[in-house]
């Protein structure tokens, strides 16, 4: 009984806050008073509208999918080679990728501001994508690794067995059997990238490059007396990485699972 009472007060902590986000972006009143004889879906049209969520939703996707799509291909190729086809050196390099995860943000920040500069990339999406992707490999890379010592030994010696090479070995043997994981590795990466904000804040300049974390911020320096709006705008904001957790529910939780599992 005192487990759930704990695990009840654990979750109002989490849905309340939520619930009041919910009715404060419903609430016709700026002040994001609750009332719920006047419920205003017509907030979230115009925090979007005044927001040009449009143009800040696409900027988030670009970098969103362009940063997920180089970081897993790197990682998964990356991972494979470190486990499975037991490259000469993985002893070695492992652990200089592994001290990617160890260096925070902020004591990298400078000098890559600099280098990206240098290059001519910053304030843009490419430069965002770059940078996303090179901060997510080491994390990938660890994650692989780890998902691909779990992966059964023979099923790999069968297929070289009946003279599979080594990349429809990976795409047709390997890949389907660490699906789950592969796809929790996918959400993780994609929510990182769609809720940075430091990074992008130092990277971008330009308001028409802005991801929504961005213009989330600059819409409520603008709308400070509106806290109705600021609230749907953050549900907006919010909406995406909910949705694609909802699709994908089942296999994170079991590539999470099986993480734990393996661990």
């Amino acid at each position: 009984m005192f487990s759930y009472a704990i695990l009840a007060l654990f979750s109002l902590a989490v849905v309340l806050p939520v619930g009041w986000l919910l009715l404060a972006a419903t609430s016709p009143k700026a002040n994001a008073g609750v009332d719920l004889s006047d419920i205003r879906l017509s907030n979230f049209a115009d925090a979007w509208v005044q927001a040009d969520f449009t143009t800040h939703l696409l900027n988030s996707l670009i970098i969103c999918v362009g940063a997920v799509v180089i970081t897993s291909s790197v990682s998964i190729l990356a991972g494979y080679g470190l486990t499975i086809l037991a490259m000469p050196g993985s002893r070695i390099v492992f652990p200089i990728i592994l001290a990617g995860i160890m260096i925070p943000l902020e004591g990298i920040l400078v000098p890559l501001y600099f280098n990206l500069r240098t290059v001519g990339l910053t304030s843009s999406l490419f430069g965002l994508v770059i940078a996303h992707a090179g901060l997510g490999v080491s994390f990938g890379v660890f994650w692989m690794r780890a998902t691909l010592q779990a992966v059964p030994r023979e099923l790999v010696e069968s297929a070289e067995l009946d003279g599979a090479g080594r990349l429809r070995m990976l795409w047709s043997i390997v890949l389907p059997v660490i699906r789950p994981a592969l796809i929790t590795m996918v959400l993780l990466m994609f929510m990182w990238t769609w809720n940075d904000y430091f990074l992008a804040f130092v990277l971008i300049n330009d308001e028409a490059k802005m991801p929504v974390t961005l213009a989330l911020g600059s819409f409520s320096t603008r709308y400070t007396q509106q806290l109705n709006l600021m609230a749907a705008a953050a549900v907006l904001v919010a909406l995406p990485v909910l949705v694609l957790y909802m699709f994908f529910q089942r296999q994170f939780i079991q590539g999470v699972m099986s993480g734990a599992l393996k661990g």
